[in-house]
């Protein structure tokens, strides 16, 4: 680009270049190992499978569900991590809808199920058995949403999610409820007919009390789902983006679909 031979930069709009690595020579590399990324992604799927283990957990329950997706992701981005020597995840728009299930796994527990009470007194009962379940609960329903929400907050990468995708962070535990309510009419008798009370047309006045709570629900996680996305756009735009480019290496410039892809 005529100008800037000197230098090998090459502008881009909407982008900032910091630094220019020798066309010659590679950017030196540290290893994955030296990473904090690494350790906190192998403690959160430790302590997953630590709640799980240590506590009597049945599929049906969202708890058990949504803590055994961020095993899966967090053990696929801990062997991409490896494979590639990058803190980079892997389907980063995936990692999105991820945080956002389990974090909903910790405001129900909190405020739904336990009406934001403490669990911490539960951690010291003196019965072993109880207090064994309630560290159980506690790794489920705070230790890992904390952690993973950290994790997203903390390592990034920034705008990976986009506005269109909020109805699909949607279907994961929608779809739970109304697969939940219909498994209860069809099996009468199956143990933890009603997972949640709030599923319960018994409790809520019939199935009735059980439609509006999930609309009044759908309703809250839709407004989480977009403070969430809202929060990631905002700390793209207060952090921007630094790129190391090799000198006399030209970008192609981005197409109106890209530019139209990055601002939605």
């Amino acid at each position: 680009m005529a100008g800037v031979p000197e230098t090998g930069l090459t502008t881009i709009p909407g982008r900032r270049i910091s630094m220019i690595a020798p066309s010659d020579q590679e950017a030196p590399t540290m290893s994955i190992y030296k990473k904090p990324q690494i350790y906190w992604r192998a403690t959160i799927v430790a302590c997953a499978m630590a709640g799980l283990l240590t506590g009597e957990h049945r599929i049906i329950f969202y708890t058990c569900q949504s803590n055994l997706i961020v095993i899966g992701y967090f053990i696929g981005t801990i062997y991409w991590m490896i494979q590639r020597n990058t803190t980079d995840t892997p389907a980063p728009r995936l990692r999105g809808p991820v945080t956002f299930w389990i974090t909903i796994t910790c405001l129900i527990s909190h405020f739904v199920l336990n009406h934001g009470d403490s669990p911490i007194p539960g951690l010291t009962d003196p019965d072993p058995a109880t207090r064994l379940t309630n560290w159980s609960l506690f790794l489920l329903h705070y230790v890992v949403p904390l952690m993973v929400i950290v994790d997203w907050a903390a390592f990034g990468p920034r705008r990976q999610v986009r506005w269109r995708d909020l109805p699909l962070w949607l279907l994961f535990p929608l779809g739970y409820g109304v697969t939940s309510v219909f498994r209860a009419i069809l099996f009468p008798t199956v143990a933890n007919r009603y997972p949640y009370p709030f599923l319960n047309p018994v409790e809520q006045g019939g199935y009735d009390g059980v439609a509006l709570q999930m609309l009044i629900l759908a309703v809250e996680f839709a407004v989480l789902a977009s403070l969430v996305i809202g929060l990631d756009r905002l700390a793209f735009r207060l952090t921007g983006r630094t790129e190391l480019l090799p000198a006399g290496k030209a970008l192609a410039t981005p197409t109106p679909d890209a530019y139209a892809d990055r601002h939605d």
